[in-house]
C-alpha cells in the first residue's frame, strides 16, 4: 500500500505545481485553494508511504514523479518547449526513478 500512497502523492504534487501556475504567485483564489489542499494531500499521503519505504527512496520517487508530471504537464497543457536534450533529460530521471524502485527491498 505504500507504493500506492507514494504514486498519489507523486499525481498530486504534478497537481499542485500546475495550479500554483495557474494561481498566478497565489493572487487567483481558486488555483490557490486547490495548490494548497493537493499540497497537504500530497504531503500526508508521503508520509504515511515514509512509514514502510526508506526516506530516501520515498523522497526521490516523490520528487521525481512530480518532475517528470509536472514536465508532461508543462509540454502537454501549457505549450512549453520540447527539444531532444529536455526529453533525453527527463527520461534520465526516469531511468533513475525505475532503478530506486527495482532496488528497493518494498
Amino acid at each position: 500500500m505504500a507504493w500506492v500512497y507514494l504514486f498519489v502523492a507523486g499525481l498530486l504534487e504534478v497537481l499542485w505545481a500546475f495550479t500554483m501556475k495557474q494561481s498566478m504567485g497565489f493572487t487567483k483564489l481558486v488555483p490557490s485553494i486547490v495548490t494548497i489542499v493537493a499540497m497537504i494531500a500530497s504531503f500526508g499521503l508521503l508520509s504515511f508511504a515514509m512509514r514502510v519505504l526508506p526516506l530516501g527512496t520515498a523522497y526521490v520517487i516523490w520528487t521525481g514523479i512530480g518532475a517528470i508530471g509536472a514536465f508532461v504537464v508543462g509540454i502537454a497543457v501549457l505549450g512549453e518547449q520540447v527539444t531532444a536534450l529536455r526529453i533525453a533529460s527527463a527520461l534520465f530521471i526516469l531511468v533513475g526513478l525505475i532503478g530506486l524502485k527495482i532496488a528497493s527491498d518494498h
